[in-house]
């Protein structure tokens, strides 16, 4: 019991640093993702949106939304959609609120781990980019399949391990020398665009994030890769 209240406590330490981090950078969080991927994130979050499914509730959490991007794009899928927009940075969050109708998206401060939702209460969950920052994974996992109605489906948007050369290796060069020094520049923060490079060289492979998920309870997972691998798009159906 003592070494489960330790790693509890490790893990709970963890999401502090990283929310303190995110609340530092969200005033330029935006304008970094748009130059930093070139632009990309925007055809990156277009085909997350695209693979959204809908079935019973009406309704979507758009988990570790951050400036509201993806919910901002989710609220005119359909008429009378409902979304929540749940992220663990207060200051992401208010930096998003110009792109969302209040009155389809609402914005919730919270835990991955602790959803304040209902049993089977969405039809689809999304997260993107940031599945990285959330330790231990199995717990959220557990809380998505619970809030998720039968047959319901989780959309994750994230980077690529980047442990293989991509682009001839120019792409990793980028990630682990170029992106920190570009966002230590823009955001005058040292410590958050090297977080951003470490977690991504850090995280699973595609099919090392497949096994993960069918292990946690989804019944059929794919994966498919977007920019030579870059960035990976994984749909996980009930």
């Amino acid at each position: 019991m003592k070494e489960r209240n330790k790693h509890l406590e490790g893990d709970d330490d963890h999401g502090r640093r990283v929310a303190s981090m995110f609340n530092r950078i969200a005033s330029w969080y935006d304008l970094l993702n748009r130059t930093l991927s070139l632009g990309l994130d925007r055809t990156w979050r277009n085909r997350l949106v695209d693979s959204v499914q809908l079935r019973t509730s009406g309704k979507i959490l758009d988990l570790a939304s951050g400036t509201m991007d993806v919910s901002g794009q989710l609220q005119s899928l359909e008429e009378g959609l409902k979304i929540l927009a749940l992220d663990f940075s207060l200051s992401m969050l208010k930096q998003g609120q110009e792109k969302i109708d209040p009155l389809r998206v609402l914005p919730v401060c919270a835990d991955a781990h602790t959803i304040p939702l209902p049993d089977h209460s969405v039809d689809c969950v999304t997260i993107a980019f940031g599945i990285r920052n959330i330790l231990p994974r199995d717990s959220a996992y557990a809380e998505i399949l619970r809030v998720l109605v039968p047959g319901g489906r989780l959309c994750i948007l994230e980077f690529g391990s980047a442990r293989q050369k991509i682009w001839g290796g120019l792409y990793n060069l980028y990630l682990t020398r170029l992106l920190p020094r570009i966002g230590r520049l823009v955001s005058r923060d040292p410590a958050a665009y090297s977080y951003l490079a470490r977690t991504i060289t850090q995280f699973p492979s595609a099919e090392e994030l497949r096994q993960e998920l069918l292990a946690s309870g989804f019944q059929q997972v794919r994966y498919e890769s977007l920019t030579s691998g870059i960035v990976c798009l994984h749909i996980a159906d009930l």
